[in-house]
């Protein structure tokens, strides 16, 4: 499946793009290179040399600039080449592709459209691992799947009962009652009220408690989920709208969660999840992300299954059920930013 390229996706965790050590990655395919200098700026290039196509993530940082350390090439943050020793004259044709990257929510973004399009407006709120409200740990795994079937696993949660039936100690209600799906301009907003069972895995209380959750799935596959526990009633009360989760009494954490197609068939998985400072603690957190590794593996277990299954399958096609709103509503407005690109590509081209 084709993805928009006028879009912000999730590269690296901030934490590990060291200052003066290049770090290779891919994006929907494309070889990139990132690197920050000792003030804290960044560049990001096409990773490949102009010379022989050698890495330039195998390069040397030098100040604000990367040497190839095939031919000692060296490039400014720009992508064009300064230096080519024993070489006086530079073609002017000696430059490679730079990338618009921001560094921001502990996330290296970086804009795979035209840069001039580049817009920082248009990257999710993710919440930070230095975010004062919440104690988080991080995490990333990688699939041998395509980025959509990662991106349909988490737009719908009625696979909850039976993928994590073990890990998240989910029960069927999750499958039997619908939440409710609301379009966004970038995405989709999914909440539901559940009730809860004491019990489980992460839960402390010893009654049943009404559960919130709510999460807004965004371009690219950005999915930011919030929530809380509160009294058998409470959904009632609100005629089940959203609670104000300052009143709830536990459960309030917070999860970001990036899906990246690194190429058609391989994607990586970036996620954070912890508790609110007023309802946990350093502990509460490792058990948190000591239970979403566990339920994370089962997810990948699973869709990489279905990937192979599609791969086998002549003219694979699914059949929806009414579980799949947010999952159409999704696709429908990726197609249509895709298609938005391509149109506005071929005017481009036809002058």
């Amino acid at each position: 499946m084709p993805y928009a390229k006028s879009l912000w996706y999730v590269a690296a965790w901030s934490h590990d793009l060291k200052a003066d050590q290049p770090l290779a990655v891919q994006i929907l395919g494309e070889p990139i290179v990132l690197w920050r200098d000792q003030r804290g700026r960044m560049a990001a290039l096409e990773d490949r040399c102009v010379h022989r196509l050698a890495p330039l993530s195998l390069g040397r940082c030098e100040g604000g600039k990367l040497r190839c350390m095939y031919h000692g090439l060296l490039y400014d943050p720009s992508g064009t080449v300064t230096e080519i020793p024993g070489q006086d004259v530079i073609p002017p044709h000696a430059k490679v592709r730079p990338y618009p990257v921001v560094d921001r929510h502990s996330w290296i973004w970086v804009w795979m459209g035209e840069a001039g399009a580049a817009d920082e407006t248009l990257i999710p709120p993710a919440v930070g691992l230095d975010d004062p409200n919440f104690i988080l740990g991080s995490g990333q795994l990688d699939y041998a799947a395509e980025a959509r079937l990662i991106n349909d696993n988490l737009l719908d949660f009625s696979h909850l009962s039976y993928v994590h039936a073990n890990s998240f100690g989910a029960g069927e209600e999750w499958a039997r009652e619908r939440p409710t799906v609301t379009q966004l301009p970038l995405g989709v907003r999914v909440e539901r009220w559940i009730i809860m069972q004491p019990g489980k895995p992460g839960r402390s209380y010893a009654q049943p408690v009404e559960h919130y959750a709510s999460y807004d799935f965004l371009l690219p596959g950005i999915l930011l989920m919030s929530g809380g526990e509160f009294s058998l009633g409470t959904k009632d009360q609100l005629d089940g709208k959203p609670p104000n989760l300052d009143l709830a009494i536990g459960g309030v954490t917070f999860t970001s969660q990036a899906v990246t197609p690194l190429t058609a068939k391989t994607s990586r998985y970036f996620f954070s999840w912890g508790p609110h400072r007023k309802f946990g603690d350093a502990a509460l957190r490792d058990a948190l992300m000591a239970i979403a590794g566990k339920a994370f593996a089962e997810d990948r277990t699973i869709i990489e299954a279905q990937q192979r299954v599609i791969d086998a399958t002549p003219e694979p096609r699914i059949m929806p059920t009414s579980a799949d709103r947010a999952i159409t509503l999704f696709n429908q407005l990726s197609a249509k930013r895709l298609r938005a690109e391509e149109e506005s590509v071929a005017e481009v081209r036809a002058g």
